[in-house]
């Protein structure tokens, strides 16, 4: 057998402690780089005074958006995530539940005024533009665009009843 071989264990040196100065420095700079907390604790949100307004309004369903001016999603509800089922989601009432969620949503974030885009020819349209107004959210304009075929695909065939 060969025997064991023991080597000496050394204690790490400790390292010296640095300047106040450089202290201080390292402090300011780690603080820069942090967010801004509210009191609580939390991450403080983002005024967003004004925005814009997306309703997707089709035969089956209903979908608002509400958006800060470059397009970031500050709200968003539909008809499903609302709770409403098969053909109630595409009713009236249905979408003036959703512009209320969503409204809810962007409330938190200070929306005060919107340019509305509406796409689609759903029956939720007017009521989703109505209910924004009610809810408090100011609508500086409304603008359809809704996509159009210049004769392209051909469309389905008319339901007989």
């Amino acid at each position: 057998m060969i025997p064991e071989t023991t080597t000496p264990q050394t204690k790490p040196e400790t390292p010296a402690i640095a300047a106040p100065e450089a202290l201080i420095a390292a402090n300011e700079a780690a603080s820069e780089s942090k967010p801004v907390r509210a009191a609580s604790g939390k991450k403080a949100k983002r005024q967003v005074p004004t925005g814009r307004a997306y309703i997707q309004a089709t035969y089956n369903n209903t979908i608002v958006t509400f958006t800060d001016p470059q397009g970031n999603v500050i709200g968003q509800a539909s008809a499903g995530r609302t709770g409403f089922r098969g053909p109630k989601k595409s009713t009236p009432y249905a979408a003036g539940m959703i512009v209320r969620q969503a409204a809810t949503k962007a409330h938190e974030y200070g929306l005060r005024e919107v340019s509305v885009f509406v796409k689609g020819f759903g029956s939720g349209r007017e009521a989703a533009i109505r209910a924004i107004n009610a809810n408090g959210i100011n609508v500086l304009s409304i603008k359809d665009v809704s996509p159009l075929p210049h004769n392209g695909c051909r469309p389905k065939k008319p339901r007989r009843i």
